[in-house]
């Protein structure tokens, strides 16, 4: 069971020591500073639900021995056997055998993730040791640096990396810098050419992903292991896991991170409350100008019958400049050649009238005429 965050845990320590800080020495004890969560097996006769179990065996004699029959060797190359034993082992010149030997201090940024290995809590032991311990501890925030140390731990001197993590001192375990391998063959061999579209759509899906809290990934697949042994010790049939759609072939780089892009955007938009992305968009369409109306001028351009009226208006005004007086001119002239022709339609018309009334009343003259000479 995962036990709750802030839980006190007093755990044993696995080390004693003191840290060497020049020439200054701080008692601690070495705590781990994680824990597996993970559920463990057994092995069992799969006909009688026996336990399986190893036994140590002597392979010359044929018979099982005790721990105390057993000591360590060297395998040479040769496959022969070179017999080590304790003192042999005690009397190497180790300083660090409980100590843990600062060496240097650097940035933490010199430190290659690769070599990070197992974490350890400082507990600062006795009373003593506090000011010491915050001494370092201060001194480390302060200077914005990691330091490194030297130490023995089962049977063989260690590299570890010292860090403030709250108001603790942690110690990582750190592999030697030949017990890291070069990344040799592992990358594509031969060049590949990577288009902005395609680094485009990249970043864009790292920004729909977005960040998350470390504190809300958790052990999916331990979770279901421990439903399914809750189920069988309680007689009931253990749950279904639902079935994963198998990945497709990546045939289209493009088409996979645009389909991975909307995907992660639907994915974040189902979990907001109240998304602010549902309304729907839609560009406007550009109104269609019509024919009949005159397309505007730019620069300030007006039309001949706005300039016209305006220019009538400002007969009496004082002619500021030549090119005005020109176009008042032009203008003017133009709006008198329009009065004219709409003068001469009206006279037209006015005399087209006159004719009809005319010939009218000379028709009703002549039949009144002949209706007195009838009669």
């Amino acid at each position: 069971m995962k036990r709750p965050k802030g839980t006190v845990l007093h755990v044993r320590s696995i080390w004693n020591g003191a840290i060497s800080f020049g020439l200054v020495s701080i008692p601690i004890k070495l705590v781990n500073a994680t824990e597996s969560h993970a559920v463990s097996f057994r092995q069992i006769h799969t006909e009688d639900g026996g336990r399986i179990r190893y036994r140590k065996v002597c392979e010359l004699e044929d018979r099982e021995v005790t721990q105390a029959e057993i000591g360590k060797a060297y395998e040479d190359a040769d496959g022969s056997m070179i017999p080590i034993t304790d003192e042999d082992l005690s009397q190497l010149p180790i300083p660090t055998a409980r100590t843990i030997e600062i060496v240097a201090f650097v940035p933490e940024d010199r430190i290659d993730p690769l070599q990070m290995g197992s974490a350890y809590y400082l507990a600062a032991s006795g009373a003593p040791a506090a000011k010491p311990y915050t001494l370092l501890r201060e001194a480390l925030k302060r200077s914005n640096r990691v330091a490194i140390a030297k130490f023995a731990l089962r049977g063989r001197e260690r590299l570890g990396m010292l860090r403030v993590v709250g108001d603790a001192i942690a110690m990582h375990g750190l592999l030697w810098p030949d017990e890291v391998r070069a990344p040799e063959g592992v990358a594509p061999e031969g060049g590949v050419t990577v288009r902005d579209q395609e680094l485009d759509l990249a970043d864009a899906l790292m920004d729909t992903l977005g960040e998350i809290d470390l504190d809300d990934l958790h052990d999916e697949y331990r979770e279901a292991v421990e439903e399914v042994v809750a189920a069988k010790a309680a007689g009931e049939r253990p749950p279904e896991a639902r079935e994963e759609a198998a990945p497709g072939k990546v045939l289209d780089l493009m088409a996979a991170l645009e389909n991975s892009v909307r995907a992660a955007r639907e994915s974040r938009d189902g979990e907001e409350t109240a998304p602010a992305e549902e309304a729907e968009v839609r560009p406007l369409q550009q109104r269609k100008t019509s024919s009949r109306r005159a397309p505007k001028e730019t620069g300030g351009k007006k039309s001949t019958s706005t300039a016209a009226k305006k220019t009538a208006a400002k007969k009496a005004e004082p002619k500021k400049s030549t090119a005005k007086s020109r176009t008042s001119a032009s203008t003017s002239a133009s709006a008198k050649k329009t009065a004219a022709k709409g003068a001469a339609k009206k006279a037209a018309g006015r005399s087209a009238a006159k004719e009809t009334a005319k010939s009218t009343g000379r028709s009703t003259a002549k039949k009144t005429a002949s209706r007195r000479r009838s009669a």
